[in-house]
């Protein structure tokens, strides 16, 4: 007879074996140079490489695994590619994202067939009148807008109790390193997309971990830039003075290419691709708050910081941000108040919205519970609709309390204190069970610092621990952005721990 222990543990090892093969792709982890280099010289057009990317999600986020990381596919998407091998064919590249497939977040206004909708069923038919910014400037490089990603819904402010990686509109995405687990939100779907290799590189948004936290979960580069670098234009908002877009990808290069291009202006990032950018380089170690919460996590990011001293990093540890864990309050309330503000804002400017307001939203979500609110609510939604205007003596308090401790208090401090060029923490514990019932359950992690200073981050994959990713953050200063790029490439390239997924039904650690 079995013991329970002896027969769990073979059921882990029975759903990890059922994990269905999936048939060789011949695009697995291509770069963004490489298929470049494949265009250029013949061997695929535009018009291929999209058609390929497009067999690759119906055979793996429709079939499958069934990621659910494709909320829509853009009906326009093989007529670009054409049109841009046309170019090609007359002699006009328009540069290194010429012909490359980008997937994009479904809370980034595209005016095309799409809709967008932030994964919210209230926005269903909503269709801009004109593409963000970023978008734009995606369309004048070259790039091939394939499709919008599902993510956390409302970019995962509307319950206190949600699970990461759920919309009305999209369901739940799951985690490709493991079907069972969370691929984290709210870029759940730009995560999980472009570690299954649905596309060559995504496209994400963070207001509080939302690129970096999705990275660190499915072994991918995310870039959260310093504030304003990106414009913010066209993207349904949460807040003015945190939410950016950035890149996530499964290379540093590409991470930079594509930053380089939603840059405004634009700004070439690859030159700050540098392998020997650790030698000499102070780093200090965030280690009071960031460890020990995952003896697993610990183990990965204590490689990382020897991996980093081997090569040539001055290593000051630990290096404490001593506000960490100080900025909570003031952040929901900031977040609270801009959210009602910025929301009632985008949605006014949007002629086809069928809600108009925050109010309506709720309304509507109230109307649809079934489909809405089946497994959370929307507290969140609901605490921010009794706010007052931006400026309300709360708002404007809690605005200058945050600033003052991720800055001054905070990363600036410990920059200046130890003359560090970056600091570096855990981005993330491995990914939690999905749990529509009880809902998310985070051990830890470290992106509030630089998203409430509004500051630069990036997550580099750190290895695995039972088989699911683990990310290290490089954190640094208003405006370093190049110098953290640099960094975080010199330490892929000594480390290199991406890999693709193999889409097991669960972790090798099974359901904990």
């Amino acid at each position: 007879m079995l013991t329970r222990g002896a027969l769990a543990l073979l059921l882990v090892a029975a759903l990890h074996a059922a994990a269905p093969a999936q048939a060789p792709f011949a695009l697995e982890e291509a770069t963004a140079a490489q298929l470049q280099a494949w265009m250029t010289s013949g061997r695929y057009t535009a018009r291929q490489v999209a058609e390929m990317y497009l067999r690759r999600i119906e055979d793996v986020d429709r079939a499958g695994p069934t990621l659910r990381s494709v909320i829509e596919l853009n009906p326009d998407a093989l007529a670009i590619a054409d049109a841009l091998d046309a170019e090609r064919k007359a002699g006009r590249v328009r540069g290194p994202m010429h012909g490359i497939p980008v997937l994009i977040k479904d809370n980034i206004d595209t005016a095309d067939r799409m809709m967008t909708t932030a994964g919210s069923l209230a926005l269903e038919g909503a269709k801009p009148a004109r593409d963000a910014a970023l978008v734009a400037q995606l369309r004048a490089a070259g790039a091939v807008i394939l499709g919008k990603t599902n993510l956390s819904e409302w970019a995962n402010f509307r319950s206190t109790h949600s699970t990461s990686g759920w919309s009305g509109r999209g369901g739940q995405v799951r985690n490709p390193y493991a079907l069972d687990r969370n691929p984290c939100g709210s870029s759940s779907g730009t995560g999980a997309a472009i570690a299954a290799n649905l596309a060559a590189i995504g496209v994400g948004t963070e207001t509080d971990g939302s690129i970096v936290c999705p990275s660190g979960a499915n072994a991918l580069v995310g870039i959260k830039p310093t504030l304003g670098l990106v414009s913010g234009a066209g993207i349904i908002p949460i807040s003015h003075s945190q939410d950016t877009a950035g890149p996530m990808a499964r290379t540093v290069a590409d991470a930079a290419l594509l930053l380089g291009v939603m840059a405004s202006p634009a700004r070439d990032f690859s030159a700050s691709l540098d392998a020997g950018a650790l030698k000499g380089a102070r780093i200090g170690v965030a280690r009071k708050q960031y460890f020990g919460y995952s003896d697993a996590t610990d183990r990965l990011i204590e490689r990382a910081i020897a991996d980093m001293k081997a090569q040539g990093a001055v290593i000051v540890d630990p290096a404490d941000i001593p506000s960490a864990s100080q900025m909570d309050a003031c952040e929901m309330e900031v977040l609270l108040f801009e959210f009602k503000a910025d929301l009632n804002k985008y949605l006014a400017a949007l002629a086809s919205s069928p809600v108009r307001s925050l109010a309506e939203i709720i309304a509507f979500n109230e109307r649809e519970k079934p489909r809405e609110m089946p497994y959370f609510g929307q507290e969140l939604l609901r605490r921010a609709e009794k706010k007052g205007p931006l400026t309300s003596p709360a708002y404007r308090a809690a605005a200058a309390k945050c600033r003052r401790l991720a800055r001054a208090g905070g990363i600036d401090l410990v920059l200046r204190r130890h003359r560090l060029d970056a600091i570096v923490a855990p981005t993330g514990s491995p990914a939690w069970t999905t749990d529509l019932v009880n809902g998310d359950h985070f051990t830890g992690a470290s992106s509030t610092p630089a998203a409430v200073a509004g500051y630069a981050s990036i997550t580099v994959p750190a290895g695995d621990a039972f088989g699911l990713p683990v990310g290290v953050s490089f954190i640094g200063g208003s405006g370093s952005d190049a110098k953290l790029i640099a960094m975080a490439y010199a330490y892929e390239q000594a480390t290199k721990h991406r890999r693709p997924p193999a889409f097991p039904a669960t972790s090798r650690g099974g359901a904990q």
